[in-house]
């Protein structure tokens, strides 16, 4: 007997939206088709969009060290809500998770307490060369994270021999936080004391591009494979797009959705980000990189912090937004006002991950794939609100923005883990698999 049929639903297969019923038996895609085989489960999803399970490859739960913030647990609750199946988590916790111990040790914490499925980012150190070259056989790590500048964390390696090293080394994907340190702390004579509008000014162009300029040199040199995160400037959009191939690049949604200094007037401190929200021209060579399918995907770059801390004077408040529940609302509303196509939103956070990353069995609704499904509502509006956020933090920059289009079901491993905002059964997430 079958476990569960998703029928009546338009389903997205090869780029295009068929209507044909999904079949799932232990955990997997049994069929494709005109179902009728008996099932335990039946979901009608008439009117609705079934996707593949999104993925979202940039997300800090905080976990170890900062659990008051957001723990693996509370940050999974959030992703699911919000549609997404599987996240890409990150290193610069306390302490950090730089060692094949500190690893496991998050592994385990994972366990039975993550809804979504995950994969864990090894974090680059000045001296962990020697096991950034044996990492490609380590269950459920998704690559190297590499802070070229400071953000979150005490995670650096800023000097030029020893980013060269962690590419020498690397043996999985190294995703970049691209900002030069020299010029962050060069640059910190711009700081305006109780003006978050400076912080664009002091985290400016010229430290985002002179970094990833620096990447991209030393990941040719080495052939390797180097994804960089959170891109701002269209500085950097022109430079990216003639280095294909082994470079990638990721865009999140609030870069595609507020701009400077508007969202500063507004938000203040909650807009605060590394690297930060710019002005409109920079968003508007974000959208023309979207639209000509320049980038690669997209992720949230869920990081949050407490209200008690943000509301600090800058600079002395921390950087970074929660976005993991709001990355498919976000984008799905951007769709409906026609800036990009379904097509490519599914290529951003379900297929290229799974192609740049090497996920296995994900990303596409095919037999035999995992039974991972984003079900969508694309005329469906919500309202964000601070106390609908899953986030131990409470808040999102979106907070009372209107959005048409949201995902109303959420399943994974062919069971259903959310139905219209509500979280069901147990958490049983699993890590992800690589190629």
């Amino acid at each position: 007997m079958l476990e569960l049929i998703i029928k009546n639903g338009q389903c997205y297969i090869d780029g295009e939206l068929k209507y044909v019923d999904v079949a799932i038996k232990d955990s997997k895609i049994q069929d494709i088709g005109s179902i009728s085989e008996e099932t335990k489960d039946i979901i009608d999803a008439k009117g609705l969009i079934v996707l593949p399970g999104c993925i979202d490859t940039q997300t800090h739960f905080r976990e170890p060290g900062s659990t008051d913030t957001e723990d693996l647990h509370s940050g999974s609750r959030a992703a699911i809500v919000g549609g997404i199946t599987s996240v890409f988590e990150m290193p610069n916790t306390n302490p950090p998770t730089s060692t094949k111990v500190e690893f496991q040790k998050k592994l385990d914490l994972a366990k039975n307490r993550m809804y979504c499925n995950h994969a864990f980012y090894f974090g680059a150190t000045a001296d962990n060369g020697s096991e950034l070259a044996d990492l490609e056989n380590l269950e459920g790590c998704c690559g190297i994270k590499l802070f070229a500048g400071s953000s979150t964390g005490n995670l650096l390696v800023a000097e030029e021999e020893d980013i060269d090293t962690v590419f020498k080394n690397s043996s999985k994907v190294v995703a970049v936080h691209s900002e030069e340190e020299e010029i962050l702390n060069k640059n910190k004579k711009l700081i305006k004391n109780g003006d978050v509008h400076s912080h664009p000014t002091w985290r400016s162009v010229e430290c985002a591009m002179s970094s990833t300029r620096r990447i991209v040199r030393i990941a040719e040199k080495y052939n390797k494979k180097a994804h960089v995160l959170h891109i701002t400037t269209k500085e950097e959009i022109d430079f990216l797009s003639q280095h294909k191939g082994n470079i990638t690049f990721e865009i999140t949604p609030q870069h595609l959705t507020i701009y400077a200094p508007d969202c500063y007037d507004k938000l203040g401190t909650y807009a605060q980000m590394n690297p930060p929200i710019r002005d409109k021209s920079h968003y508007d060579r974000l959208w023309y990189a979207v639209k000509n399918n320049l980038n690669d995907t997209i992720g949230s770059d869920h990081a949050p912090h407490l209200k008690v801390n943000k509301d600090k004077q800058y600079p002395n408040s921390p950087s970074g937004m929660p976005g993991v529940q709001t990355l498919m609302p976000v984008m799905l509303n951007h769709i409906n006002d026609g800036k990009l196509s379904l097509n490519q939103l599914i290529n951003l956070v379900c297929e290229n991950p799974v192609k740049i990353f090497g996920i296995k069995n994900k990303g596409f609704i095919q037999k035999g794939f995992d039974a991972d499904f984003t079900i969508v509502d694309m005329n469906k509006t919500i309202v964000i609100k601070n106390e609908n956020i899953e986030s131990k933090c409470g808040w999102s920059p979106f907070n009372g923005y209107k959005f048409k289009g949201t995902p109303v079901s959420t399943i994974i491993a062919g069971k259903i883990k959310m139905k219209n905002g509500e979280i069901i059964g147990d958490p049983e997430g699993k890590p992800l698999k690589f190629k």
